[in-house]
């Protein structure tokens, strides 16, 4: 009995380990928020080749080339800030870019509004992801 129940156990284990659950890799949350916000306008890589590059009247900024304009360091937080919409933009004049931080207020507004949540806990996190994400896209 004791041998059947380890075997049993042992089975289980390896089959939930195995198993789709756990070969899944794990979201890119970043990735997810760059593709639904960005990639029309910067392109699948980043390189402002996006959908939008030929229509709109601005220059799309190449954003693999930030740390490279920068020292070789990323800037982090005028990335944050740019996203956000707290630093402006001086290619963008008036403000082409749309201000995210804004949106996803708006967003998580409608989406939790009758749930307990913190508004700004959630625009940072989704603003951190995708910063985090550009920071990926930087060229080697």
């Amino acid at each position: 009995m004791k041998t059947t129940l380890l075997s049993t156990l042992l089975l289980v284990t390896t089959a939930f380990a195995h198993g789709p659950a756990f070969s899944q890799q794990r979201a890119d949350f970043g990735k997810r928020q760059y593709d639904a916000a960005c990639a029309v306008c910067h392109g699948a890589k980043g390189q402002g080749d996006g959908p939008y590059a030929g229509i709109v009247n601005t220059r799309i900024a190449d954003l693999t080339t930030l740390a490279k304009r920068n020292a070789g360091m990323f800037p982090f937080q005028r990335v944050f800030e740019v996203i956000d919409g707290s630093q402006t933009m001086q290619a963008h004049g008036t403000r082409d870019m749309p201000i995210w931080g804004r949106e996803y207020r708006l967003e998580a507004g409608s989406a939790y509004f009758d749930t307990p949540y913190d508004p700004e806990t959630y625009v940072r996190t989704r603003i951190l992801a995708l910063t985090e994400y550009v920071s990926r896209l930087q060229a080697k």
